[in-house]
C-alpha cells in the first residue's frame, strides 16, 4: 500500500552540527532501505544567541565575557511512504542532543 500524496516532514535541531548530520544520514539510509524517497536535507539558517556578562559584579564595566550558542536545524521530506518506512522510522535510535519534530502532511 503506497501513500503517494502523503508526505512526512522531519525537522531536526541540535547544538552540535556533527550529531545532526549523523542523525540525518541514519534517517536517509533507513528510508531508502525500506523503499521510501527522501527530499533534502534542507539546511535552515543557524540561530545564534549571544550574551555579554560582566566579569566583576561591582567594578570594571568594560571587562565582559561573551558567550554564544548556535542552534543548527535541517528539514527532511519523505515523499514515498511505505508501511515498512514508518515502522523502521519509529525504531531509530537517535543520539541525545538531537531534537526531532515529525509532521504528517497529506
Amino acid at each position: 500500500m503506497m501513500m503517494e500524496q502523503d508526505r512526512i516532514r522531519i525537522k531536526l535541531r541540535s547544538y552540535d552540527h556533527r550529531l545532526l548530520d549523523q542523525s540525518i544520514k541514519q534517517i536517509i539510509e533507513t528510508v531508502k532501505r525500506t523503499g521510501g524517497m527522501v527530499k533534502g536535507p534542507i539546511p535552515l539558517p543557524t540561530r545564534r544567541r549571544r550574551w555579554a556578562v560582566l566579569r566583576s559584579p561591582h567594578k570594571f564595566d568594560q571587562s565582559r565575557e561573551h558567550f554564544e550558542i548556535r542552534e543548527h536545524s535541517r528539514i527532511l521530506d519523505i515523499t514515498r511512504i511505505t508501511p515498512q518506512t514508518i515502522e523502521s522510522l519509529m525504531e531509530i535510535n537517535l543520539p541525545a542532543g538531537v531534537d526531532v519534530e515529525v509532521k504528517m502532511r497529506g
